[in-house]
């Protein structure tokens, strides 16, 4: 079963969609928060951090595949340079998503905990950018 990891510029907030997208999903899937930075005292800041992002992908670990749903801008280039420092195998089994991060999680942990593949998880993120929230009359 795919792991899913959450990366954005608010700690709070991936750990909030980690949260959310826990309730969502069966035990079996393993969803890690990596948000923030955190400083010499422990306390978290707004912003991005490759080393963090790179445990979170080894600690979600699966051969089935990981999957990062992330916020914005610099999320995306901290999470390139996190994957460039794991193994070129493992490297390879991990996919950086396109799917708005709160329903595309909560869209990936469902298909993840039904044993979809990397692929056919990623593909139901992202297309949960098309949802419709409210009724068009």
């Amino acid at each position: 079963m795919i792991g899913l990891v959450i990366v954005s510029h608010s700690h709070r907030l991936a750990q909030g969609v980690q949260e959310l997208a826990d309730q969502m999903s069966t035990d079996d899937i393993t969803i890690v928060a990596a948000g923030g930075l955190m400083d010499e005292h422990g306390a978290f800041h707004i912003g991005t951090d490759a080393v963090r992002i790179a445990q979170a992908i080894q600690e979600a670990w699966s051969e089935d595949g990981v999957l990062i749903l992330l916020d914005m801008g610099s999320a995306v280039l901290s999470t390139e340079v996190a994957l460039e420092m794991l193994p070129p195998a493992m490297r390879e089994r991990c996919r950086m998503s396109n799917a708005p991060l709160v329903e595309g999680a909560i869209v990936a942990a469902l298909e993840a905990s039904l044993g979809r593949s990397l692929e056919e998880v990623n593909q139901a993120a992202e297309a949960a950018s098309r949802l419709q929230k409210i009724a068009q009359e």
